[in-house]
C-alpha cells in the first residue's frame, strides 16, 4: 500500500478489515489533487465510493475503502477495508453507534472533577467547505464520558484526560472541553489562543493535542461475528501521566 507519511499499519484480520495510526497533519483522504501526497494513503480517492485506488507493482487496480475519518490535525486509529461488502457491513456499526473510541487529550486547565459524564446541546453549522460548532443555542445531544487522568509537568497548567464519546457530532470533544474552560493544547479554531502561542514557543510544538487512542467492536460478516480492537500508541509528545 502506498502508505502516506509516516503512518502505520497497527492490525488487519483475515477478512480484510485493517487499521491505521495517522500522524497529525496528515488527512484522512485528499479533497483534491494536490492533497493526495499528505494523505493516509498517497493515492487516487473516490468521493462518492470512499475509497483510494492504485495500481500495486504487477499493475494490477487496488483499492481500499476508508471507514471513518480523523480531523487532519488530530492522530490515531482509523480504519478501512479491503472490500465494499465489508466496508457496508462496518458503516453499519458506525452508524448505528455500535463501536467503542477512545481518545486522550492534554488540555489547558485543571479540571474540578476526576469523573463526569458530559451532556450538552451541540449546534453544527457548515459553510464554504468549513464545520464549526457551538455549545450554545444548539439542539443536538452530545455525550461524552470524561476522566481526569494526571497534571502534566511543566510551566503550562495542564492535563492530560480520557475522553470517550458516547455520540459522533463534528468536532465534539474539541467544543465540550472548551466549555468547560479545558481548551485541548493546539486546538486553532476553539482553544486559548494565547496559551497555544505561548505553548509553541516555549516547547516548539505546535500540534493538537488529541489522540484517537483505542477502537473497538465486534462486527458481523459472512455469518459470523468477530470482534476488532485496534490500540494507536500515545504519541511520545503528549505527557505520560495517568497511562
Amino acid at each position: 500500500m502506498p502508505l502516506g507519511r509516516d503512518v502505520r499499519l497497527l492490525l488487519h484480520d483475515a477478512r480484510g478489515l485493517a487499521a491505521f495510526d495517522k500522524p497529525a497533519g496528515v488527512l484522512s483522504h485528499p479533497n483534491r489533487i494536490a492533497d493526495e501526497p499528505r494523505s493516509l494513503l498517497t493515492g487516487s480517492y473516490d468521493q462518492d465510493k470512499q475509497c483510494f485506488h492504485w495500481k500495486d507493482a504487477d499493475g494490477a487496480e487496488r483499492r481500499l475503502w476508508l471507514l471513518n475519518r480523523l480531523d487532519g490535525a488530530t492522530s490515531g486509529v482509523i480504519l478501512a477495508a479491503a472490500s465494499v461488502d465489508l466496508a457496508q457491513a462496518v458503516r453499519l456499526h458506525f452508524a448505528q453507534k455500535k463501536v467503542r473510541k477512545v481518545y486522550v487529550a492534554m488540555v489547558f486547565g485543571k479540571p474540578p472533577e476526576k469523573r463526569a459524564l458530559w451532556r450538552d446541546l451541540l449546534a453544527v453549522a457548515k459553510s464554504h467547505g468549513q464545520i464549526r460548532t457551538q455549545a450554545r443555542a444548539g439542539n443536538i445531544p452530545s455525550v461524552t464520558d470524561f476522566q481526569f487522568l494526571g497534571h502534566a509537568p511543566g510551566e503550562f497548567p495542564a492535563s492530560l484526560v480520557r475522553l470517550e464519546p458516547h455520540t459522533g457530532r463534528s468536532h465534539q470533544l474539541r467544543v465540550q472541553c472548551a466549555k468547560r474552560h479545558l481548551p485541548i493544547v493546539g486546538d486553532q479554531t476553539y482553544g486559548d489562543f494565547g496559551l497555544n502561542r505561548a505553548f509553541a514557543k516555549a516547547t516548539g510544538s505546535k500540534r493538537l493535542f488529541l489522540h484517537s487512542l483505542e477502537t473497538s467492536f465486534e462486527y458481523e460478516f459472512g455469518g459470523k461475528v468477530h470482534p476488532f480492537k485496534a490500540v494507536a500508541p500515545v504519541p511520545a509528545d503528549f505527557p505520560k501521566v495517568g497511562l
